[in-house]
């Protein structure tokens, strides 16, 4: 009899370590609408996987990303905390990084889920997409790189999936080039057929050196647009296994299967261990891409194609679990860094960015459309399959989930902006532990979310909206993503309010006479903006000019012979994940 007993408790403390200390598979995609998935309504894009993941488990109605943008949203989700307290919120109109050689990224000093799940024993790696900066004073620091981030293992893209990342699909630039090339090209071209005019009509002379130095200056801006285009393909857009470049440039052939088979063997490698594996998908990302199997055979066009691609992944990895009769011990999480990008448009007129279901706005901006994004979480026989829970949740709250599952402590010398998911997911919680939510656009407070206790509205009020264009557009057309400062917003005084229980697609702002407690409601949202900022420290800013600038001594290249930085090992290469 009492070997029996000890046995039985041998089991039962065997199955509570088990539950205990859960692996963690965690799926991001990018710029993926809330409206995109078939479990949010959606009833011609296919995504059988991403359904099958909701139906086994709990759907978020109302998560929200920490930022509309990508790189701020990540630091965001990997930390815990709003990105303004990382020095991960831009003050110009540049949010993200654009060059894989700038200096700016994830401080070192921060601390991700990763770094507390490795010094809990756990594998850990990335697959896909980091976009949190890579080097800090020289090419091989790699002082942002996700190895020195709590990652054991890393293949994927350092940087972000860019329309100039695949030829024959426009620049993100045109703008930029506009003004800077263009202009000044055709300032030259004005002056130097003026002074030509004038010469021949006698009223000036001019000196030849005159007239060379203008074909010089414009020889030099066109030299410059050249090589632009020439090496910003190679120099930004390619592939890493942990500190080494495998591909340069990045082929998309076949990207999305090489990535997941890769995923795939992770967990299979580390079956019998607890890991953490973070999938970050660069689908939906423009460049859109698929593979021939999921080319021209969606709804949708080519936005899509990469979607149900995407969905087939997320299917892979799900069957995978099954096989090796690990899905009873992990905690699957599926979202988006932020809304889709709803002003991707090609020159063909063909729209490339996705659907943010009934939500205005969209990504680059804290309309709903912008924020509030797919979440869904999975763990059988922890958490009860088929529930749908509309309560506000933040992508900031999968760092203390996550960190209380694996038995680690949270960090004590900073502040946490998350909460524990597993009250409310287990049904031990019927209420969101956030009272107040705070929407920044880059670095300037946006918005305040409020949900009183002893309520069910929920409030939300905008110290400033931007200015979409054209009027009457659901975006900022003009410029590609919607601004967060100067001409391009509109400043209110008194803040603009919503009861967003009432009124999800933000169309009716409230007034003293169709609220009579307006100005109540707004004082209590600015005093607890005015605490909120009493939270926050100076920190160096990792989204500054300085930071974000090309330096060409961090350029990676993988080869010595100047520029060409041409390689592929990624055939080659067959050490697979650890």
């Amino acid at each position: 009899m009492r070997t029996l007993w000890l046995l039985l408790l041998f089991i039962y403390e065997a199955r509570s370590h088990a539950v205990s200390t859960p692996n963690f598979v965690l799926l991001m995609a990018d710029d993926l609408g809330i409206g995109d998935p078939g479990c949010y309504g959606n009833k011609t894009l296919r995504t059988p996987n991403i359904d099958r993941l909701a139906r086994g488990g709990v759907k978020l109605t109302q998560h929200l990303a920490a930022s509309p943008l990508c790189t701020p949203s990540r630091a965001a989700f990997m930390t815990g905390r709003y990105p303004i307290r990382s020095g991960m919120a831009s003050r110009s109109q540049v949010g993200v990084f654009v060059f894989s050689a700038s200096s700016g990224g994830l401080p070192h000093s921060e601390i991700t889920f990763a770094k507390l799940l490795k010094n809990q024993g756990y594998s850990t790696a990335l697959i896909g997409k980091w976009h949190l900066g890579t080097s800090c004073h020289n090419r091989t620091d790699l002082c942002h790189h996700p190895l020195s981030h709590g990652f054991d293992y890393f293949h994927g893209l350092p940087m972000t999936n860019l329309r100039d990342c695949k030829p024959g699909e426009g620049s993100v630039f045109t703008r930029a080039l506009r003004l800077l090339v263009f202009v000044p090209l055709q300032v030259i071209a004005i002056t130097l057929l003026t002074l030509a005019v004038l010469m021949c009509l006698g009223f000036v002379q001019v000196p030849p050196c005159v007239f060379f130095c203008l074909f010089f200056l414009a020889a030099l801006v066109l030299g410059a647009l050249l090589c632009f285009l020439h090496y910003f393909r190679p120099l930004n857009c390619f592939l890493m296994r942990n500190r080494d470049i495998t591909q340069q440039p990045m082929s998309y052939d076949n990207l999305t299967q090489r990535l997941t088979a890769d995923a795939a063997q992770f967990i299979q490698r580390n079956a019998k261990t607890p890991f953490l594996l973070v999938l970050a998908f660069l689908h939906m990302h423009t460049a859109l891409f698929s593979s021939k199997d999921f080319a021209g055979k969606s709804k949708h066009g080519a936005y899509g194609d990469a979607a149900e691609e995407m969905d087939w992944s997320v299917g892979q990895i799900l069957d995978v679990l099954d096989e090796l009769k690990l899905a009873n011990n992990t905690l699957v999480y599926f979202s988006s860094d932020q809304g889709a990008h709803v002003e991707e448009v090609t020159v063909k007129g063909e729209g490339h960015g996705g659907s943010n279901g009934i939500y205005k706005g969209g990504k680059a901006n804290n309309w709903e459309g912008g924020i509030r994004v797919p979440g869904i979480l999975r763990w059988p026989g922890v958490i009860q399959a088929g529930l749908e829970i509309d309560e506000p949740t933040s992508n900031m709250d999968i760092f203390p989930t996550v960190a209380k599952l694996a038995g680690s402590p949270l960090p004590e010398d900073r502040i946490i902006d998350g909460r524990d998911l597993m009250p409310l997911l287990q049904g031990r919680s019927h209420r969101s532990d956030h009272e107040f939510l705070f929407h920044y656009c880059n670095f300037y407070l946006n918005a305040v979310r409020w949900y009183p206790q002893n309520s069910t509205s929920i409030w939300k009020a905008f110290f400033f909206t931007p200015k979409f264009f054209p009027e009457g557009a659901n975006g900022c057309f003009a410029t590609h993503v919607c601004f967060c400062h100067g001409q391009y917003v509109t400043y209110h005084d008194p803040p603009l309010l919503f009861d967003i229980s009432q009124d999800p697609r933000e169309r009716n702002p409230l007034t003293p006479t169709s609220e009579p407690r307006f100005r109540e409601i707004l004082g209590t949202m600015q005093e607890a903006a005015a605490r909120h900022a009493e939270t926050l420290r100076d920190v160096p800013n990792q989204l500054s000019l300085g930071n974000l600038i090309w330096k060409p001594w961090l350029q990676m290249c993988c080869s010595s012979s100047g520029l060409s930085c041409q390689c592929d090992r990624e055939k080659q290469d067959g050490r697979g994940s650890r």
